[in-house]
């Protein structure tokens, strides 16, 4: 079975090597390994050609972020499985043969490992969880199961069996998804090119060509940040399943995470959320509220509950983030038609 490894360095030159001789160490060898360029200047291309020359490169010529980037991968793969790798993951030698296993149940759509921290600054594997998977409240508030907490074989419940957990959804840092089930979750539509420029999405046509059958996998709308909880729930949706295989093992250097003890400790919640970029703090508060609206069958009291209350907190301590408020009035109505997708299928 061919696996198609997509990646998509950025600005990070200093880890290429480690996190591309892991990729191609694995037990499993029939692999397609794909970079996406989203920095033309930082150098990521020439490290890739000089260490691994066998890496296919693709070069879209701007910072296509993590939707579009790995729809590029993908839309240029050839395997019957997708596995996706952040590009500060350090996947263990039998990660992509593991997580394999779970795709005999043809119910499988995606798959994750368990994900541990990796301290890039000593360059050690470290025992804290990153991410077993990802749970969702009837708030709408999606969390990385077991984040923060030390890994002692609590989550390694399935690790003797052949019976792998069923989780919400998987995080975007070292999924694998079945090629059949993205195809079957995809939006398509037809844009052109200067909507597409007013609307920040770039596409390879000229201004005035229309692109016939643009599709996404990840939702491009999104850009960054709560795109791989959205192409979960729309397996959900369509009856497919996501699942956490303990047997996998890999490290990330997470950059952004959740807040330990979550919006219950305010003064952590607020001391985690002052480290992050308006950036972040933007696509974090516009994304959440557009993927429940896409997805959800039903406006879950609890929801609005917990928007009006942070609501309240950006109001208070972040104001720059209503900054997104008018982009996310905007995109709410093409969230809609892909809503009306979903429930039509």
């Amino acid at each position: 079975m061919r696996v198609s490894v997509i990646i998509l360095p950025f600005r990070k030159t200093e880890i290429i090597k480690p996190v591309f001789d892991a990729i191609l160490a694995q037990t499993h060898k029939d692999l397609e390994v794909i970079a996406v360029i989203n920095d033309p200047a930082d150098g990521s291309k020439e490290v890739i050609q000089k260490n691994h020359p066998q890496v296919k490169i693709i070069e879209p010529g701007w910072n296509s972020w993590f939707a579009a980037g790995n729809n590029l991968g993908i839309k240029a793969s050839s395997g019957e499985f997708i596995q996706l790798v952040n590009d500060d993951l350090i996947l263990e030698p039998t990660y992509i043969e593991e997580a394999l296993k779970a795709f005999a149940d043809p119910k499988v759509a995606a798959a994750t490992g368990k994900i541990l921290r990796y301290d890039f600054r000593n360059n050690r594997k470290t025992k804290i969880i990153d991410t077993v998977g990802v749970s969702m409240s009837k708030s709408g508030r999606a969390r990385d199961i077991g984040q923060n907490q030390e890994d002692k074989g609590q989550f390694d419940y399935a690790l003797q069996t052949t019976h792998y957990n069923q989780v919400f959804g998987v995080s975007g840092a070292g999924p694998m998804y079945r090629r059949s089930a993205l195809e079957r979750v995809k939006y398509c539509y037809s844009v052109f090119a200067s909507e597409a420029k007013q609307s920040q999405i770039k596409i390879a046509a000229s201004p005035s060509a229309p692109c016939n059958d643009r599709c996404e996998f990840f939702d491009e709308s999104f850009f960054a940040y709560w795109e791989d909880v959205d192409l979960s729930w729309r397996f959900n949706n369509a009856g497919y399943k996501n699942v956490y295989v303990p047997a996998a093992v890999a490290y990330h250097g997470r950059t952004a995470g959740q807040a330990a003890g979550g919006y219950l400790h305010l003064l952590k919640f607020i001391k985690h959320h002052s480290k992050l970029s308006s950036q972040v703090k933007r696509l974090n508060y516009k994304n959440h509220i557009l993927m429940y609206v896409k997805n959800t069958k039903y406006i879950h009291p609890l929801f609005i509950l917990r928007e009006l209350a942070m609501l309240a907190y950006v109001l208070v301590f972040e104001t720059s983030t209503l900054k997104v408020v008018p982009e996310l009035f905007r995109q709410i109505p093409q969230i809609l038609k892909k809503r009306k997708q979903w429930q039509s299928n």
